[in-house]
């Protein structure tokens, strides 16, 4: 599923995002576990490129994996005014390609919930093996079951700006622990303002199915940890994060 005028606006309301938290994630691992001692990486459903373009700032070899065209387009502008060579490919997950002997690849913001069907799941996971090297480290955070199943459960969110409004529902699908996001956004042109609806589906598994999907792609899991935290999960964990090195 891709964003379409969502893009646009994509950046302004993710200004509070952690991403200085994924960053440390990714550098506290690497420090952690890296067996390489490279820092060529993809950061794939990698959005408007902030992370990828932050990870190159900091020294490392960052590329950028999207399905979105639009977002894309943006990733790209930001990283030549931000003065980094960040390459920027327009692929579905689960079909990633032309990587190899990488180092790492990173999944974050739940960017593979929006994979539906296990079999998407799995064939994510053998596509990242094949593009690392032996030792290279799989990164990712999943929204957890609870999140899911009770956290977005007919939930509704709002937010009132000058220039931009959302109005964001949330709906259970028929798959299990999978929630359909209904986005409807105002946005100021002049005196009035424009009205955009878009419908993301989001899906995730259970622990145990992550973990053995990575197994069966070649991956041994390091770690497993909740919300930004060095603890694992526990039952009213939002956000699981998933460290895997492929064997």
């Amino acid at each position: 599923m891709t964003y379409g005028r969502f893009a646009d606006w994509y950046d302004a309301l993710m200004t509070e995002a952690p991403y200085d938290a994924w960053q440390s994630f990714a550098e506290r691992t690497f420090a952690q576990y890296a067996k390489r001692p490279g820092r060529r990486v993809v950061d794939i459903g990698c959005g408007t490129g902030e992370l990828a373009i932050r990870l190159a700032k900091a020294g490392w070899q960052a590329a950028g994996v999207d399905l979105s065209e639009h977002m894309l387009a943006i990733a790209q502008a930001k990283a030549e005014a931000a003065g980094v060579n960040v390459p920027f490919f327009e692929q579905n997950m689960a079909e990633l390609d032309g990587f190899s002997d990488l180092d790492g690849a990173f999944i974050f913001c739940d960017a593979l919930n929006y994979l539906t069907d296990e079999e998407d799941v799995q064939r994510t996971f053998a596509a990242v093996s094949r593009a690392l090297g032996p030792g290279g480290l799989l990164l990712f955070d999943v929204h957890s079951v609870y999140k899911m199943d009770v956290l977005f459960r007919d939930a509704v969110f709002a937010d009132q700006g000058d220039d931009l409004s959302y109005i964001w529902t949330c709906h259970p699908l028929d798959w299990p622990h999978s929630v359909g996001h209904e986005l409807t956004f105002f946005v100021r042109r002049g005196a009035f303002y424009e009205r955009h609806d878009e419908w993301h589906e989001q899906r995730t598994f259970e622990r145990t199915a992550y973990e053995q999907w990575l197994d069966d792609a070649g991956f041994d899991v390091l770690e497993v940890t909740a919300d930004f935290t060095d603890e694992p999960p526990a039952e009213t964990s939002e956000r699981w994060f998933f460290v895997a090195r492929k064997r």
